[in-house]
């Protein structure tokens, strides 16, 4: 009986709860309905995007890479033992997804003829030490957008300019070492002029991708030098083309003193490319040609080094190692399947001046500071063919990779001339991505 009675007096109170809910003021039904709409517009300023991304990868030699190894550079020179076996001819398995990604763009905001938006980019691979650790959260990219009338600011960490045009390839490095891969600080003005030519200009700085110096990589040889890296670029459009001619000076100081007194070391130095893409049909073609000029901060081959003393006795002259590099890609679309290449080469020409042995300058480490091998690498080759197939957002892709380095020893200008030999690695890869 107990528990008849609460049962009904349960009935009679949702009974209740509904009547009242159904004698609502109209004027209260039309206030949930504004503030309904309003929380609806608001949300139209936000577009949630992402993708779930795995990589699994196969490498037949001991490389330089990063991300988990996924970031691939090139295979490491041979190295002996005392009983003569190479060390570095070692195969390796990795399979991670800490590459997956979210983003949020903001858009849609208008104060007088401007609009105003953003975007806020994020993946998941900081946290590791290449043995261990747990992916964290790292900002890719943060940037406010303006645009008016064919003019677009960005302020903010985003693409940088000579990077931003990147090869139809599935593979985390997208091309680099052959060209350029940097995400930076900056302020970027593109003007699409009319609808055949444009202009793009930046100031940037250095954050993840950095220049390297006698104290390692770091971001302060450019916060020294008090100068950020400028770019200047030229675009031309047609209907199903694009073709950028570009390139920008960077001048850092690699070092503030000697450790008693200060000195006036600084290095300058110039980076150039061409660009072009097409399409035809079923089919689009990309390809890219970089000179650089100790590029290392753009994942390139790169480094510089110590050429003379100035005549105050303590300050440095610095000469930059020199690379031409180049990329080309081919991708069709054929229903879901989509195959595609990628073709590389690095030819490294050395500095243009002698570089100071660590005897003549009396200190205990060889003063040519380098990224990528720069200073054994005579040139270098890709080949890699790619298949993807599309379910939807659901993509399925496999890759075979070959690059090939020719190292050697290097004369005074840090120019491998001798000694010279190719090391293969040949690479496996596949991936499974979803995208929301």
């Amino acid at each position: 009986m107990r528990n008849l009675h609460t049962l009904t007096l349960s009935l009679l109170l949702l009974a209740c709860s509904v009547n009242a809910l159904a004698a609502e003021p109209a004027e209260a039904a039309d206030k949930k309905v504004a503030k309904n709409e309003t929380v609806k517009k608001v949300l139209n300023h936000f577009e949630f995007h992402g993708f779930i991304r795995s990589y699994f990868a196969f490498d037949t030699r001991e490389s330089s890479a990063g991300t988990e190894d996924l970031y691939y550079y090139m295979p490491r020179d041979i190295n002996r033992s005392a009983a003569g076996e190479d060390l570095n001819d070692q195969m390796s398995f990795r399979f991670a997804a800490l590459t997956s990604r979210v983003w949020v763009d903001v858009k849609g905001f208008q104060f007088g003829a401007y609009n105003i938006g953003g975007r806020i980019e994020a993946d998941f691979y900081a946290g590791l030490n290449g043995v261990t650790g747990t992916a964290q959260l790292r900002m890719r990219q943060a940037f406010v957008s303006v645009a008016r009338d064919g003019r677009l600011w960005k302020i903010g960490q985003t693409w940088h300019p000579m990077a931003a045009d990147l090869p139809d390839i599935f593979s985390l490095e997208t091309g680099a070492p052959f060209g350029p891969f940097n995400r930076s600080p900056q302020i970027n003005f593109d003007w699409k002029i009319n609808d055949w030519f444009g202009v793009t200009a930046a100031a940037l700085w250095q954050m993840q991708y950095t220049s390297t110096g006698p104290n390692g990589a770091s971001a302060d040889y450019i916060k020294y030098g008090l100068t950020p890296e400028c770019y200047l670029g030229f675009n031309f459009f047609t209907k199903k083309s694009l073709f950028r001619i570009g390139g920008d000076i960077v001048s850092i100081k690699p070092r503030n003193n000697d450790g008693q007194r200060k000195v006036k070391d600084r290095l300058t130095t110039y980076n150039a490319y061409v660009y072009a893409q097409t399409k035809a049909d079923n089919w689009t073609f990309k390809g890219k040609v970089t000179y650089a000029q100790d590029g290392g901060h753009m994942n390139l081959v790169g480094g510089y080094g110590v050429s003379g003393i100035m005549e105050d006795g303590i300050s440095y002259l610095y000469t930059p190692n020199q690379t031409i590099s180049g990329w080309f890609t081919a991708m069709a679309k054929f229903g879901n399947w989509q195959p595609q290449i990628l073709l590389g080469y690095i030819e490294n020409m050395g500095a243009y001046k002698g570089i100071l042995s660590k005897e003549v300058l009396g200190t205990a480490r060889d003063p040519f500071y380098e990224k990528n091998s720069a200073g054994t690498v005579a040139r270098m080759a890709r080949i890699q063919p790619e298949l993807i197939y599309n379910l939807g957002k659901l993509q399925f892709g496999i890759e075979y990779m070959v690059t090939g380095v020719q190292y050697g020893t290097a004369d005074a200008y840090k120019h491998a001339t001798t000694d010279l030999h190719w090391v293969l690695n040949h690479r496996v890869q596949a991936l499974v991505k979803f995208t929301f």
